[in-house]
């Protein structure tokens, strides 16, 4: 009995361990279990809830209205948003085998090949919209919509676009938008910027992107794991408007220097010296903006293709062209400040020069002329290039010349406010920098062409009317720059004035010699080369004509300069400075410096092209009569 009584003790032992094992493990177990839904609904319950969130959730964006461009006065508008719609495209949603049928009828809606579509549909998730084609307008909408049944997924979304309404010259200033390409994309990717995002692609809608774009604002909605829509919430993030820009163009003189230019390929500036400020900024051959609205360009490059001197050139800023004559204003200064010859005592120029073994002609030498004696004033109205090459070569020398242009800005960026890949910093040699180009020794002959601002010298339009700037201010140049003005959208507060910036200083130049460069600027005028061409009676101007050579131009081409400033008796404040070049592939009609009288006489007298022509007879009459292919004039 004992013996079984204990046997009895032990099972019951036994299972007595094995249930507290048991109870053990199962509340360990539950203990466990206990942790992690106290970790995943407590520690990290928001987490998880905001993952759900964001799989069950969706959101339609809602495009920004891009901010608009405005003139320096604040009254005429460059560029404003029009309504225009995208028609989108939900594969999931189109029935298998009708999907053929439907892409096959939208794209006969929309004009636009059925391959077009299935390009942007390919790789796409089902239930995710795809932009089929954008700036579609409103009588087409309504004709997808009065056939809706007959097109399952097809949608569209109100997309504001573009509208260049001045166009024309102004259109190398403003640029154009274009959808976002995956280079733009990788580039701007920590900006904001997603696919299909629009992005300035050059111009002033390039450069102030970030300002003009606006914060997009968005719709929420839930969705199932395959992203169909569930229900749409009522929770909405509105758009904002990017920043309004008013330039400091003014519209009235941007027509004025387009119209005196007239259809000859090469550009204008008009600037304000006293703050850097550009009032116009001309480049012909220009293109219509507009066109980049559209999906398809081949319109615009059908048309651009048969232009063969480059629409998309800003040539004021990008083209490279000898300064010619107008760089004997560097010479001047130079030759004064430096006290490098008396500037009463007169040098012969006999027509031409022989030096080393070429014959240097004169511009006069080849109608058999001469200017004899000249001293530094008469040589400077009367663009005598001998007496700057002996100046130069025997006096100066190379170095102290490209000291003083460099001081003038000249071979440096200008740094105006456009993307940079856009504007070049011309050129300005030395003899180190030209061994190491044409790996011979400079030579005097070398001084010589640069002394006249030829050879290896380059310059833009725009540098030379900063060069004329400097004058003017008697040493100072400020940053050139378009924008004026940053304005809010909603309320037209000014939230930015731009302010000028210096960009070189020449505080070695007396204010004398600057007295003396302006007094020799205004002689040119009354007593020099262009003394006819800008006869006016009502405004004193000064400047300095220009005739560039080139190897590349026609026997009897060159490019022609004429870069002036008025009132010559004004302060800095009230003075523009207007730079014309007309560029050597035209027929030869020495237009620029009457070019510049249309636009200083409109300027000033508040004219429109055809009144400044009305008032200007001589130039009326060189317009509708003036030789063609005459001779070289300085």
């Amino acid at each position: 009995m004992m013996f079984g009584n204990y046997g009895n003790t032990d099972n019951t032992q036994q299972k007595n361990i094995k249930l507290a094992i048991l109870t053990i493990i199962i509340s360990f177990t539950l203990a466990l279990y206990s942790i992690r839904l106290f970790t995943i609904q407590i520690i990290n319950g928001k987490q998880y809830r905001e993952d759900t969130d964001k799989i069950s959730t969706d959101y339609d964006e809602i495009p920004a209205q891009r901010g608009e461009i405005y003139d320096r006065n604040n009254n005429v508008s460059m560029v404003i948003n029009t309504d225009s719609f995208a028609v989108e495209l939900i594969p999931g949603n189109i029935p298998k085998d009708y999907y053929d049928t439907v892409t096959t009828k939208l794209a006969e809606y929309l004009g636009i090949s059925k391959k077009n579509i299935d390009d942007k549909v390919k790789n796409k998730k089902s239930y995710s919209p795809v932009t089929v084609k954008t700036n579609v307008p409103l009588n087409i909408i309504s004709n997808i919509a009065e056939n809706i049944t007959e097109l399952p997924g097809v949608t569209w979304k109100n997309r504001p676009n573009r509208n260049y309404v001045e166009s024309g010259s102004i259109s190398h200033v403003l640029g154009y938008v274009g959808i976002i390409t995956p280079k733009e994309l990788n580039l701007h990717y920590n900006e904001g910027y997603k696919d299909n995002d629009v992005i300035g692609k050059t111009g002033i809608e390039k450069q102030y992107d970030l300002l003009l774009r606006g914060k997009k604002g968005r719709i929420k909605k839930t969705v199932d794991a395959q992203r169909r829509v569930l229900n749409s919430l009522t929770d909405i993030d509105p758009p904002e408007s990017g920043k309004k820009l008013v330039l400091t163009i003014d519209t009235t003189i941007q027509h004025l220097a387009e119209e005196a230019l007239g259809e000859r390929v090469g550009a204008v500036v008009v600037l304000k010296p006293a703050s850097g400020e550009i009032l116009a900024m001309v480049s012909y051959p220009y293109y219509d903006n507009n066109i980049f609205s559209s999906d398809d360009y081949s319109q615009l490059f059908t048309k651009t293709s048969q232009m063969p001197n480059e629409p998309f050139l800003n040539r004021a800023i990008y083209a490279e062209y000898p300064p010619a004559s107008t760089f004997k204003i560097v010479m001047s200064t130079a030759i004064l400040n430096e006290n490098a010859y008396p500037e009463e005592k007169p040098i012969l120029c006999p027509g031409s020069i022989n030096y080393g073994n070429r014959l240097f002609k004169c511009h006069v030498y080849k109608s058999g002329g001469r200017h004899g004696n000249v001293n530094l004033k008469d040589a400077l109205a009367q663009s005598c290039d001998v007496y700057y090459w002996i100046a130069g070569r025997d006096y100066l020398g190379v170095d102290t010349i490209a000291e003083y242009a460099h001081s003038f800005g000249l071979g440096e960026p200008l740094q105006i406010d456009l993307p940079a890949d856009t504007q070049k910093s011309g050129f300005i040699p030395s003899p180190a920098l030209h061994e190491r180009r044409y790996h011979r020794e400079w030579l005097g002959g070398d001084t010589m062409n640069m002394s006249i601002g030829q050879g290896d010298d380059l310059v833009t339009p725009l540098h030379i009317a900063n060069m004329m700037a400097m004058v003017c201010n008697s040493g100072v140049i400020y940053k050139p720059h378009l924008l004026k003005e940053i304005r809010d959208p909603v309320t037209d507060d000014i939230i930015q004035n731009i302010k000028p910036e210096v960009l070189k200083k020449a505080d070695d130049v007396s204010p004398e010699v600057w007295k003396k460069v302006q007094n020799d600027l205004r002689y040119v005028i009354t007593n020099g080369t262009p003394e006819y061409p800008l006869k006016n009676k009502t405004v004193q101007i000064a400047g300095k004509t220009g005739t560039g050579e080139d190897s590349s131009l026609k026997e009897g081409h060159w490019h022609n300069w004429m870069v002036t400033y008025a009132p010559f008796d004004a302060k800095p404040e009230d003075q523009v400075v207007v730079a014309v070049l007309v560029d050597g592939v035209n027929t030869w009609e020495w237009w620029a410096p009457y070019a510049s009288n249309i636009i200083i006489q409109g300027i000033f007298n508040d004219q429109s092209y055809e009144e400044a022509l009305e008032a200007l007879p001589h130039v009326k009459y060189e317009l509708e009569h003036g030789r063609k292919n005459r001779g070289r004039q300085e």
